[in-house]
């Protein structure tokens, strides 16, 4: 039997530091002093009048929140006005995406509708109106002139957009998003907002609130007539109607009668890796025990919930087997799990908190640090907004940027909802940049297309690219089959990203279960996008593409290809050169180069068009000296207006395809820049921390068929195969 080759490893042992490139001198002004403060003096004037008029019971220590939007011409990281701000006296807290038509720009032609960044500032009223009268002296040699060019506009945040519409007739639950001041106590702003808040009839939750950076989720129970009412309070930044958890009944074939079914004797393939999914629990009888090493209560003194062992064991079974085909032995699973029952009985009893104490139970558990594999098949009952990061979200981001989890979510069965309102796209916490949106696909065969009820894209940007990938989740005409409720192993017939989200957790564990602990979370991430295939359908539905069915795709090197693997840390604000290994003598005719990175990231949740705190750029050089290119165009994943703000580079996963005649590279290189900000403004590269990365490049030419040897051959003395610790069977369906 001929050797197999699998994946080229320890690449990151060719890559290097190299000088920055030269910075093209900044462009003179768009606007003198003299217009920027004929622009802004009026406006200032008028938020001092109107800020004025707020209540003191409003206004903490006299503090206020005001609006500042920035020119379309100066929302890089690079011009963000911190100078300014500091002679104001105030602080930025958080911003949000906006539009604006200037009356120039930097740009030729006729200004346009452009999208830009709102800021959010607070400071004092007394501070705000001291420097609207200092406004008229300036001068260009005052500190912070400058930066007056750089603002549009600034204005109080009017109540009503503050106010978001939910699905509920006649709400009575509400999340109340509360804007603090980062480095410092804002115990005195919370106060005020929850006094001001019992005041006009709204009992607030502070027990189970969550705290995100420096944004503060409480739940309150009140009348909607009055929700514009509280978001008169200047440290309000959203109120919405509390949204219920996603259904929690499969969605199960009617009439269905379940099978009988073998499962396997042999114990999991590794017994070293921690796994995790949380979910609705277990049934008091099973077949599964063996494979479930603990199973936990996050609340010991409340019932299962109806439903959710049913749901529970159906996600349990698709991740420890995948989908079973009813007239054969189960696939052998790769790893013990623990199930978490997160979501019980309360539910039913209709507590108006539980989708907080139900995110209060996942962050105790990721707070737990001992699982590096979960999957997440629960969330709230709503669909992405573009304008704010919901708590669940920035939660889970939260926990998950030191990159070293891989958590699964399931996308969302809403995929049927209207179009035009956007019901139908990812629900949270999908949106998470640092995990992985799983939508499903309708069937196991290669004629697949997205499962008609799969949430679909875009996501917000950054995290444009929603769902990440595809997985099989089953649909009327490919049912994914699961093990059923009861002491002797059945199946039930099922649909629901529910599924396909463990199924594509399954793949990930079986990358690590197989290959061992060498591949990092996100190397194990890069490998799943770089192996997607999305068959032409648009992004917006099935991302990256849907996973390989079958281990091999992964893992392995057929004739004619290379896969190559590097990982690490990237340093903030270096340029690192990747170098791509070749054979000696070069690629033999054609090759298509297949590139994916990704990264984990910080984020800033208050800042929702600025979310990731770390962006990469790259550029490709084909012949070594000449000039670079573009590799990873953002063009079929962005709107115009999202490439003229930069958004495409806080992306935190990139992946592109390129076709070249081998004969052409000569010493090829990437370059890696990675970039750090800190609510949307520049931030020292000593304070900046190192992320990980994983950067998978695939080389395909099929008139090389020696290709990896030669590679392996070439650099013998760097790079390693990773090869499988294990021995695994041909055509592993995972």
């Amino acid at each position: 039997m001929p050797k197999k080759n699998y994946i080229i490893g320890r690449a990151e042992e060719l890559t290097s530091i190299t000088p920055p490139p030269k910075i093209k001198p900044p462009q003179g002004g768009l606007y003198t002093v003299e217009e920027s403060i004929q622009r802004l003096t009026p406006q200032f004037e008028q938020v001092v009048k109107e800020v004025n008029q707020y209540d003191d019971s409003l206004c903490p220590k006299d503090y206020v929140v005001t609006k500042l939007t920035l020119h379309p011409s100066y929302i890089a990281k690079g011009h963000f006005p911190k100078r300014l701000l500091r002679e104001v006296g105030v602080r930025s807290i958080g911003s949000r995406a906006a539009e604006v038509k200037p009356d120039r720009w930097t740009k030729k032609g006729e200004p346009e509708v452009s999208p830009t960044t709102a800021l959010y500032i607070a400071g004092k009223r007394e501070q705000i109106k001291l420097f609207g009268q200092k406004l008229q002296r300036f001068t260009e040699d005052t500190p912070g002139a400058d930066d007056l060019q750089k603002v549009w506009s600034i204005e109080t945040v009017k109540p009503e957009s503050k106010v978001k519409q939910g699905l509920l007739k006649e709400p009575k639950v509400f999340e109340i998003g509360i804007q603090l001041i980062p480095g410092s106590s804002s115990d005195f702003i919370k106060s005020s907002v929850t006094d001001y808040a019992r005041s006009i009839g709204f009992e607030p939750d502070e027990d189970i609130s969550i705290s995100v950076s420096n944004l503060w989720f409480v739940p309150m129970i009140g009348l909607e007539k009055n929700l514009c009412k509280l978001a008169k309070h200047p440290f309000v930044r959203v109120a919405r109607p509390m949204p219920m958890l996603r259904a929690f009944q499969p969605m199960v074939r009617s009439m269905s009668v379940p099978s009988p079914v073998k499962l396997p004797t042999e114990p999991p393939i590794a017994d070293d890796v921690q796994v995790a999914i949380l979910d609705g629990g277990l049934p008091l009888k099973h077949p599964l025990s063996q494979w479930i090493r603990d199973y936990r209560l996050s609340d010991t003194t409340a019932s299962d919930c109806d439903g959710g062992p049913e749901h529970g064991i159906g996600v349990t079974s698709a991740f420890l087997f995948g989908p079973i085909d009813p007239a054969e032995t189960a696939a052998r699973p790769y790893s013990y799990i623990d199930h978490h029952r997160v979501l019980d009985s309360y539910i039913e009893k209709e507590d108006p908190f539980e989708l907080y104490r139900t995110l209060g139970h996942i962050e105790d558990i990721l707070l737990s640090r001992q699982y590096e594999f979960i999957n997440l098949s629960l969330g709230p009952d709503l669909a992405i907004e573009d304008d704010e990061v919901h708590a669940w979200t920035s939660l889970l981001d939260s926990y998950l940027a030191e990159g070293d989890t891989f958590l699964t979510v399931a996308a969302g069965n809403n995929g049927e909802a209207d179009h035009e309102t956007q019901l139908n796209r990812i629900q949270v916490p999908s949106d998470s940049v640092n995990a992985v949106a799983v939508g499903a696909a309708d069937t196991l065969s290669t004629d697949w297309s997205r499962a008609s009820y799969s949430a679909i894209g875009p996501g917000r940007a950054p995290g444009r690219v929603k769902p990440d990938l595809l997985g099989f989740g089953g649909s009327p005409k490919d049912y994914f089959h699961v093990i059923a409720s009861g002491a002797q192993p059945r199946t039930v017939p099922v649909q629901g990203t529910s599924f396909a989200s463990p199924y594509v957790l399954r793949k990930a564990v079986g990358i690590r279960a197989i290959m061992g602990h060498g591949l990092s979370p996100l190397a194990i991430k890069a490998l799943l996008v770089n192996a997607a295939d999305t068959k032409s359908h648009d992004v917006s539905e099935v991302g990256w593409g849907k996973v390989p069915d079958n281990i091999e795709d992964l893992i392995e090197s057929p004739d004619g290809v290379a896969r190559i693997l590097y990982q690490g840390e990237l340093q903030p604000g270096k340029y690192m050169r990747v170098p791509l290994p070749l054979p000696e003598t070069g690629i033999n005719g054609k090759v298509t180069i297949s590139a994916t990175c990704c990264f984990s990231t910080p984020v800033d949740p208050q800042d929702s068009s600025m979310y990731t705190k770390a962006g990469v750029e790259i550029s490709w050089a084909p012949k070594q000296g000449k000039p670079k290119e573009g590799f990873f165009q953002q063009v079929k994943i962005a709107t115009e207006a999202e490439l003229r703000r930069d958004a495409a580079k806080w992306e935190s996963v990139l992946h592109a395809k390129k076709n070249k005649v081998g004969s052409i590279l000569d010493e090829p290189a990437f370059e890696l820049h990675y970039m750090a900000r800190d609510g949307g403004g520049e931030i020292n590269g000593t304070k900046a921390p190192t992320i990980k990365y994983a950067f998978v490049v695939t080389l395909d030419a099929p008139k090389h068929k020696q290709i990896f040897t030669d590679i392996m051959a070439a650099y013998a003395d760097i790079l390693t195969e990773i090869q499988p610790r294990v021995s695994i069977t041909p055509q592993i369906r995972i």
